[in-house]
């Protein structure tokens, strides 16, 4: 019982510290984000399994996160508030041309990053051909251009 309350408590402590760093910490990987997931699943594991490192606490520690992970996705399913709760919102950060400067600073964001997008996923270079920038639930920005001849 005891593998099974510290699944339950370090899956909660890691959706409110992930929940925290944000959505656009999850949208891509670099380097050191990548290091870092190392270092917290070496010291989640070890969180979790405690002294026992037999292979039937690891099998329950595992079937516990599932059941958990399983069970938020049916609420969420189930409910549209605690779907916002956990993973939040699309989130506009560029309105016609213009940057919503206090969206971008609790995103994260800085101009150099939308550009980035509009070039990948529009071929845009500058904030003028944008109409809106959102910033997506999974943290990729999705880029909506003015149409061909409408302009700004």
């Amino acid at each position: 019982m005891d593998s099974v309350l510290r699944a339950v408590l370090i899956y909660l402590v890691l959706l409110v510290l992930f929940k925290i760093a944000g959505r656009r910490s999850l949208a891509e990987l670099t380097t050191f984000d990548l290091v870092l997931l190392m270092v917290i699943g070496e010291a989640t594991q070890q969180a979790l399994l405690g002294n026992d490192f037999s292979l039937t606490n690891a099998v329950l520690v595992i079937v516990t996160l599932i059941v958990i992970d399983v069970g938020l996705s049916l609420l969420k399913l189930r409910s549209d508030g605690f779907s916002r709760l956990i993973d939040g919102g699309p989130t506009v950060i560029v309105e016609h041309g213009r940057l919503l400067r206090g969206r971008m600073r609790h995103a994260r964001l800085v101009e150099a990053d939308i550009l980035e997008a509009a070039r990948a996923s529009q071929g845009l270079t500058s904030l003028e051909q944008i109409k809106f920038a959102v910033i997506e639930r999974n943290g990729k920005i999705s880029i909506i251009a003015y149409d061909e001849g409408a302009g700004p």
